[in-house]
């Protein structure tokens, strides 16, 4: 489990400074343009850490960075700088666009008004290790690579460490500057100094230390129910010995046994498959 960091450590690289210095809307639809390679009339306010709960049996999504902007289309933005097991951040990727899609529906639109969405991570590291700096995917025919599926829906993730690719000096400014380089460039300068104005923020920081707390919290309390788990799996071993070498001394029956040993009545059938099936309870 990754050490939380104190205010003095965050960079632009933590999710919580990212978001709040994309709430400077120039900067965030500079930012989208840059990886979009493509020109942005407006954007609304963009919305931190958004939850989508279409439903209350399902899994509900919490996105770092939701935009909208002012032509219908949907970004969600994601800075990673942990490099997950293989396959993770796809398979994340595939949900979140899958939830957004989910939650623009919610209301009974037509599949018509499904709109064109991105979702988009930003690494510290090379996902795919190809050394490319942008990896864009969209569906496309696999017997015919001609054919494309148009289903509106585009995966982006960024390698800041890439070499590979063409992408303006402004934009490879910001990459260095997110994984601690030196800001150069008007527009990673401009990062740079919003990332500044953030820290200085007293109420900003008020909010993190919070947010810190309430997370040191949640984390202890995991700990506490770990450690209370790891007990009764303990307690429940050693009852399974017991009556196993309780039955190898008496010869009795398991029923019997555990009717000796007093076994809550409602654990009988689970030991008496394990013994039966000569298992280990987990």
């Amino acid at each position: 489990m990754p050490r939380l960091k104190e205010w003095e450590e965050l960079t632009i690289a933590d999710n919580f400074i990212f978001q709040r210095v994309m709430q400077n809307k120039e900067l965030c639809k500079t930012l989208i343009e840059k990886i979009l390679k493509r020109k942005i009339k407006e954007i609304y306010l963009p919305e931190l850490e958004k939850i989508i709960d279409v439903d209350a049996t399902q899994r509900s999504v919490r996105l770092d960075l939701y935009v909208k902007t002012d032509d219908d289309i949907i970004i969600d933005i994601e800075m990673q700088t942990t490099d997950n097991p293989a396959g993770e951040l796809p398979k994340r990727a595939r949900y979140y666009q899958g939830m957004i899609d989910l939650n623009t529906l919610i209301k009974g639109d037509d599949f018509e008004e499904l709109k064109e969405s991105y979702v988009i991570f930003i690494c510290s590291f090379d996902p795919f290790d190809s050394g490319r700096i942008i990896y864009t995917f969209n569906n496309i025919c696999q017997e015919d690579k001609r054919i494309k599926l148009k289903d509106r829906a585009t995966k982006i993730f960024i390698n800041a460490k890439g070499e590979k690719g063409e992408i303006d000096d402004e934009f490879k400014g910001f990459l260095d500057y997110l994984i601690g380089n030196a800001a150069k460039g008007n527009f990673a300068e401009a990062v740079m100094r919003e990332t500044e104005r953030v820290k200085l923020h007293k109420e900003t920081r008020l909010e993190y230390m919070t947010y810190l707390m309430e997370l040191n919290h949640e984390r202890r309390k995991a700990y506490k129910e770990g450690e209370a788990i790891g007990e009764a799996r303990g307690e429940a071993k050693e009852r399974l010995n017991s009556i196993r070498n309780f039955i190898k001394a008496t010869k009795w029956s398991i029923d019997k046994a555990m009717e000796a040993l007093e076994i809550p009545v409602n654990e009988r059938d689970t030991y008496k498959a394990k013994i039966l099936g000569g298992g280990a309870l987990t």
